[in-house]
Formats: structure tokens, sequence, C-alpha cells
């Protein structure tokens, strides 16, 4: 069983904690990983981009000019796409890009990612992320102890103070448990987890 040591904010070591081998040990699938984040960032794509076809353009139904006799071209339609002002041949129309991944295949990924921050010693227990007051200098401070680069943080519950003082801080990203998610996981180099919610992770996961 993998043991991890348990830390508060000024790095000084608490306790330890034994992490789940089902959860935290697993054989990692690249191809998984990368069905699960490519479902991910296609469901962030909005797909409202559209553009009126011919019979969706407000416009007379009159022929401009007859047929023959004025030397011009023959014209029928305004709404004719060779017309300025007239439908868009092919344009796009909304449509959604949903790639879907059973929730089976989404836990067994978000496993993946898991095991991976744990075997490159990336995984980082927290006993307790609550900040004294709401300042960014402070929360800064707090990270630098632990010299890491990018990091995700995942709390149990919302703490405000933890919140506002991350906000303008581009390199990190702090969100509660029940937003856990691969991609978030992959992106950031480092991830901290406060202890209560690497139990709920557990439970969930198990």
């Amino acid at each position: 069983m993998t043991t991890v040591d348990v830390y508060n904010l000024n790095r000084e070591k608490v306790g330890e904690i034994d992490l789940k081998e089902e959860i935290f040990n697993v054989p990692i699938k690249k191809h998984v990983l990368h069905q699960v984040v490519v479902s991910q960032l296609a469901s962030k794509r909005v797909g409202s981009a559209a553009t009126k076809t011919r019979s969706e353009v407000r416009a007379s139904g009159r022929k401009l000019w007859r047929q023959k006799g004025t030397g011009r071209a023959r014209v029928g339609s305004v709404a004719s796409p060779t017309r300025r002002g007239g439908g868009v041949t092919f344009g796009p129309s909304p449509r959604q890009y949903l790639v879907k991944v059973s929730k089976k295949v989404r836990k067994a990924a978000l496993r993946m990612a898991l095991t991976d921050k744990v075997q490159n010693e990336r995984l980082v227990v927290v006993e307790d992320f609550s900040l004294p007051e709401i300042k960014t200098k402070v929360f800064v401070q707090a990270m630098r102890r632990f010299n890491t680069g990018s990091a995700l943080i995942v709390t149990e519950e919302l703490d405000i103070n933890l919140d506002k003082s991350s906000r303008n801080v581009p390199w990190v990203k702090v969100m509660r448990r029940e937003g856990i998610n691969v991609y978030d996981i992959l992106k950031y180099d480092n991830l901290f987890v406060e202890q209560p919610a690497l139990k709920k992770i557990e439970e969930v996961l198990a």
C-alpha cells in the first residue's frame, strides 16, 4: 500500500495517510486518458455559429426584372447566394460537439490521472487549506513553501478566503472535490488535496 505524508501550510509533516491501491496504483493507458480529455474539451465548445440559407433570408419573392429583353443576365430571387445580402451556401449551422464517454471509462481515467501524480511524486496531501484572511500574498507564500510550479488545489468545502486569495494567481486553480476531472489533473504540474477531500474521492472511485 502506498503511503504519503500529510502536511500543514507551513510544510510541516503532521501525519501519514495510506492510499488505496485500486485508485492510486493502476495501470496507465494513454489512449483512455486521451479519449476522456478530448470528450471534456469538446463539451466546452459552444457550436452556436450559424448563417441563413436562401430559404431563411427575409426577401421578396418577386422577380427583379423580366426574363428577356433587358440585355442583362436573367435573375430570380433576391435571396440568391450570388447576390449581396442573399443566403449563404453550405454555411455553418448550430451543432453540438459531443464525444460520448461512458461513466465507467471516465472513472477509470480519473484513477489513471491520480496514479500518474502519485508515481511522479506530484501529489501533496494537506491537512487543511484554510487561510486566516483574504490576502493573495499570504496564499502565494504558502504555495512557495512547497517549491511547486502550477498547481490544482482540491478542497472539501468552499473556502471564501482561499478562493478569493487565489483568484489572481494564474498558475493555480482551486476547486471542490465534486469538480475534480482528468483534464485539470493532467494540465497542472502538481495536485494538492485536502485530507478530508481525499477520503471522499476514494469513496467515490472505490
